[in-house]
Parts: structure tokens; sequence; C-alpha cells
């Protein structure tokens, strides 16, 4: 298990003020004293509550969820491991050691799978979750249960790696997606996943956002397999063509 002064725990926040402190204190009680909030100009106190509680708090210099960790990454880290979990309250800082241990053992990338706990989504967002895994696993060759969950830990060194373009929450299918192309260690382990507490905003349109994280499975395999990103609008046009003659 890594010790506590090589990892820093990373919560892109944007309006968490009810849930943000909360998930801070979680991680300082556990010995993890590097704590970094970086925020998007929430409209409220996320800043203040998470500085208060003990986070060292960073606003980020441009928009979304992806930006925000791009610019941690690249800008705002140091220690060669990284937990990154989401400020609304959904998940437990608790779990921390389950994500970290293996990254002992090489593994470049961990991902928290959510979906053991179904009674926390709402039907679509299951549903959802479900589709773009089984997607996932289609276009880029290996399945990895929860490509969208918001709790996951990784190798810094790893993270520099990767190539991220994505602004906003496409960046934890861009994530997978550009490890797999990579030839890097992607591990899933089980965790818990709660309702969002009251008082806590869902940030996360379940179709203009879903659409667009579908469009983002399909378009990282562009750089990660060309064949299959080319190769699905010639599929595509061929059926086309097929059912024209048909008609005709």
């Amino acid at each position: 298990m890594p010790e506590t002064d090589e990892v820093t725990v990373l919560i892109p926040t944007y309006n968490e003020e009810p849930t943000v402190a909360e998930v801070v204190k979680g991680f300082l009680k556990q010995g993890y004293d590097d704590v970094l909030v970086i925020d998007g100009g929430s409209e409220d106190n996320t800043q203040k509550a998470a500085e208060e509680a003990g986070a060292r708090v960073v606003e980020q210099s441009g928009t979304g969820k992806g930006q925000a960790v791009r610019e941690a990454i690249h800008e705002h880290l140091e220690r060669p491991y990284v937990v990154m979990i989401d400020g609304d309250g959904t998940y437990l800082p608790g779990e921390l050691d389950r994500l970290l241990a293996p990254l002992e053992e090489g593994t470049d990338h961990v991902l928290g799978n959510r979906l053991g706990n179904p009674e926390a989504f709402t039907r679509l967002n299951y549903a959802g979750n479900r589709i773009f895994n089984l997607e996932f696993a289609v276009a880029h060759g290996e399945y990895l249960g929860d490509i969208l969950t918001g709790y996951r830990a990784f190798a810094l060194e790893s993270a520099r790696e990767l190539t991220l373009t994505e602004d906003g929450f496409g960046i934890e299918t861009e994530m997978c997606a550009e490890a797999v192309g990579a030839g890097q260690t992607v591990e899933t382990v089980g965790i818990t996943y709660r309702e969002r507490p009251e008082g806590s905003e869902e940030k996360l349109h379940p179709v203009l956002d879903g659409g667009r994280i579908g469009f983002v499975v399909y378009r990282t395999t562009r750089r990660t397999r060309p064949a299959f990103f080319y190769g699905v609008p010639l599929v595509a046009v061929a059926v086309l063509a097929s059912l024209g003659v048909a008609v005709f």
C-alpha cells in the first residue's frame, strides 16, 4: 500500500458546498494530508467550505471537469499516486485503500466500480452506464466495468503520458480509452455508491451528456484503434447502400 505522503486526493468541484467539507475531512482523518480541490468557479461557498475543512484549493483556469483534471495533472500534482473523487458525497473516502492497493503492484489506473449498487441510480442512468460500458468494450476491445466512475486512482506518471483533450464529463471515458490504447494496465475494484445527498446538485444531464459520452467512446478510437474508427462509417455506408439496392 502506498504511504499517505505519496498520495494526493484530487477533488474537481463545481457548486458542492453541501458535501465537499465532509469528503475532504474523510481523507484527512485517515492521514492523507494533501487534498487538492480544483474548483470551476463555483457560485456557492464550495471553495470556502473546502478550505476551512483543510483542503488545498485552486480555481481552475478554464471551465469543465475535463479541463480541471488536465490542469491538475500537469500543473498542481507532484506526488506519485493520485486518487480522484467527486465532491458530491456519493462515494466513501474510507474505501480509498481498495483503489490504492493495485497501484503498489504496478497497475497504472484503478476504477471503482459503482454498478454493484443499482439502487443508488435512476433506471435511466443505470441502463445508460451499462450501455456505455458495452459500447466501450466493442470499440476498444476491453471491458472495464465502469468507465464513468468518479472514484478512481492512478499513477501520476502514467496519467501524464495520456493524450487528454476533453473539457467536460467525457474526461473519465477518455482517460480509460487512452490508458487502454497506450497499453497501460487498468484494474477494476468494487466500491460502495450512495444516492446523491439532499441539496447536492446533479451536474450530468442523462440525455445530452449521455450522447456526448457515447460519441467520446467512438471518437477516442481514432487514435487508439483507427481501423475501428474508419471502419464503422464504411460499414454503415455499405449497409445503407445494400438497403437501397434492396428497395429499388
